[in-house]
């Protein structure tokens, strides 16, 4: 067959598969089918709200603006999200007219079967919350595309600086941009190494012809938000076409001071611009909060019954945390990338803790006796209960020998015109501080168990790879005196004596000398290799980059593993001066979260506990002194107390539930954004620091409100009886 015969034969077979080929831009068929599996396992939670956008989006056709749709158009592709605008406003609307009718019909139900038009009560304030949580659910969802990007990227910049450093490192001694940033894709944590790798996937797949125009149109997405990861590989780009062997190694040691330089003076400014955000987020977020609560006993009175208890739950632990939490976060969206420490959780050897339903199961174990304590109040009134183990439904002090507090009911409920009110009693506001507790203490200890043997573990690695950055100096110096690699560990081992590194060049040497591997195998074997007992991500590269090294000669490998030794020096510093300075604004907010805001909650409950029971007694004196003659000074203030009817006013034991779930939430809200803040996005320094910040706070609110409690209702006690005379 000649030519002409050839693609006469096979062009009709062509025409028909190109034919049936169905491509669209946005569409699965546009990206690898690899590269999805892999963007699945490694971003669960941008798979699921994919799902979901496609699902329920899909319900209503919206045209979205052209405005709109190219702001939210650039979120999605910022988020790698494989979804179109309309189909993220139709979920978002969805939500909010599915809540929002829910709640209507719901509303309705209720007030039929509480009496309906016959004098049964709308519930108006059910209503608004399912109103205010419709809305909430739009804005939620609408706003998803915009946070799932600033996590990709928050994560993805914490890498910026080791994918920098890897890339020169290999370029150094292999000049090819193609192998770098391969290297480099699976040698950094996701969602980076996933950026990389689609780099590469793009230029297998046809989209652009050559590994520099795909790594361009990647960095282009970066250059609004970090330009100096750009700047750096525009200058890796630029050493490809450098004749001087000098000029191109110079050049690529610039790319990395670049990157260094450039993330140091954009966290300096950052630390400079949160002081105040952050400062007022606490007085508006926590003192106003906390102080104004002392005031809602005389309040609720003052109104005749405006304020209710529901009012303040949803006042505490909704409406506020809601817009502390959203001040917290345009704090977080401010942050600059290309700094944070973060590791891909799901690769440690011990996420199995951390995945485990067990801890929770344990927690709960301890954390529901506590619970049911504090619920005691309720428990005792239900009818007929108390009386079956031979017990009353509340009983006075001098019943149970506390004689100086009088006839005071320990729980304190009150029963006025056939309304029973309450509790008012001290006792039943001690035993609710176990019911924030009991929820502080179930996160926890749960958090704690999931987290603390992977933290060591963290910790351990940090230390290891402390040493390792002066042993791969000494290894460095051993290759380029032209020892072989395989008795270079020897000699490394010996000069490491009473380091953690020790161990690490013994198993290599011991490996390579009594197993006959080589030196690939004795660090990287899955059994026996070094690796498996040093699961540090510095360490496995930097042995990688030694095995790639050294096949072009020992000098390479001796020079490449001390410039990892030397640059790995150096970010440790910039991450220690920027410690530095973030320290003022994460130990205070810490220390205002953890101290000032449990101790002044517990001071305020006690202060509230105070007035309510100085008001509820001097209302019960009031009404016998109207029949007592001993008592007829009293009946002289009875017009002012006429303005303070008990019936009104709030029950300082929800008043104390309230505000103790709201410094649970707050620990929760505060300690994601610092750990935000300090490391960029990592979940198990997050979860870790929750469960430590809890017990803190926790503990410090339940001595704090106990002790207030005590000392102020006994002061309260002394202070009615003087006037009783």
């Amino acid at each position: 067959m000649d030519v002409n015969e050839v693609l006469k034969k096979y062009s009709k077979k062509i025409e028909q598969e190109a034919g049936n080929f169905n491509y669209s831009s946005g569409s699965n068929n546009s990206i690898s089918r690899d590269y999805t599996q892999f963007k699945e396992d490694m971003m669960p939670e941008l798979s699921r709200y994919e799902s979901w956008a496609r699902s329920l989006g899909n319900f209503v056709k919206i045209k979205v603006s052209s405005k709109d749709e190219e702001r939210i158009q650039k979120q999605l592709e910022a988020a790698h999200l494989n979804v179109v605008p309309s189909e993220v406003v139709g979920l978002a609307l969805m939500s909010f007219l599915g809540v929002f009718f829910f709640g209507v019909l719901l509303s309705v139900a209720i007030w039929f079967f509480a009496g309906g038009p016959e004098g049964g009560e709308f519930p108006i304030l059910f209503l608004g919350l399912m109103i205010l949580t419709s809305f909430f659910l739009f804005y939620y969802f609408y706003s998803m595309p915009s946070r799932l990007a600033t996590k990709w990227r928050l994560k993805a910049s914490s890498q910026m600086v080791p994918a920098i450093l890897y890339t020169v490192i290999y370029m150094k001694h292999t000049s090819n941009l193609e192998r770098a940033i391969s290297f480099v894709a699976q040698h950094v944590d996701a969602p980076l190494a996933l950026d990389l790798r689609k780099v590469l996937w793009d230029v297998e797949t046809g989209k652009y012809s050559s590994v520099k125009d795909s790594l361009d149109a990647y960095l282009d997405f970066w250059k609004d938000v970090n330009i100096e990861f750009v700047e750096s590989f525009h200058l890796i780009e630029s050493s490809l076409y450098e004749p001087s062997e000098l000029r191109r190694v110079q050049i690529l040691e610039r790319a990395l001071r670049v990157i260094l330089d450039g993330v140091y003076e954009r966290m300096l400014k950052y630390t400079h611009s949160i002081k105040a955000p952050l400062t007022n987020l606490y007085m508006l977020g926590i003192v106003l909060p906390t102080l104004g609560l002392a005031l809602l006993p005389l309040a609720s009175t003052l109104l005749g019954g405006a304020i209710q208890w529901t009012h303040v739950f949803v006042l505490f632990n909704l409406l506020i945390p809601f817009c502390v939490f959203y001040l917290t976060l345009q704090v977080m969206l401010k942050r600059p990338g290309g700094y944070g420490e973060t590791s891909l959780l799901e690769r440690n050897p011990l996420y199995y803790k951390y995945n485990s339903k067990k801890p929770y199961y344990i927690a709960a174990a301890i954390a529901v006796p506590l619970l049911i304590m504090g619920l005691l109040p309720f428990i005792f009134q239900i009818p007929g209960l108390p009386e079956t183990v031979g017990l009353k439904p509340d009983y006075s002090f001098s019943e149970l020998g506390i004689t100086f507090l009088g006839d005071e009911q320990f729980f304190g409920f009150q029963t006025i015109d056939g309304k029973t009110v309450g509790p008012f009693g001290p006792g039943a506001l001690l035993l609710s501080l176990f019911i924030p507790f009991s929820i502080a203490l179930f996160f926890a200890l749960s958090f704690s168990l999931r987290t603390k043997d992977l933290i060591k573990s963290r910790d351990e690695t940090k230390d290891l790879e402390e040493e390792f950055n002066s042993s791969l100096f000494t290894l460095g110096n051993r290759l380029g005196d032209g020892i072989p690699a395989e008795i270079a560990f020897a000699k490394v081992a010996a000069s490491t004596k009473g380091q953690k590194t020790e161990n690490f060049f013994k198993i290599v040497n011991t490996n390579i000398q009594t197993m006959g591997m080589s030196v690939e195998e004795a660090i990287f074997n899955t059994r026996r290799g070094a690796i498996v007992y040093y699961p540090s991500s510095l360490i496995a590269t930097s042995m990688r980059i030694l095995i790639e090294s050294v096949k072009k000669g020992l000098n390479v490998a001796a020079e490449s593993l001390m410039s990892i030794s030397e640059y790995v020096r150096n970010i440790q510093k910039i991450n220690e001066r920027l410690r530095d300075l973030l320290a003022d604004v994460v130990s205070d907010m810490k220390s205002n979260m953890t101290f000032l805001a449990p101790l002044l909650a517990g001071i305020v409950i006690g202060l509230a506990a105070m007035i309510t029971g100085i008001l509820s007694k001097l209302k019960g004196l009031t009404e016998a002194g109207a029949g007592d003659t001993s008592l007829a000074g009293i009946t002289n203030i009875a017009n002012i107390t006429q303005l303070f009817n008990v019936v009104n006013m709030i029950p300082p034991y929800f008043m104390q539930v309230a505000i103790g779930v709201y410094i649970v939430e707050i620990i929760f809200i505060l300690t994601g954004t610092l750990v935000t803040i300090d490391n960029g996005e990592d979940k198990l320094k997050q979860t870790y620091e929750i469960s430590k910040n809890l017990i803190r706070g926790g503990l410090l609110y339940l001595v704090t409100a106990t002790l207030s409690i005590i000392a102020l209702s006994i002061l309260a006690g002394v202070a009615m009886r003087g006037l009783t005379g």
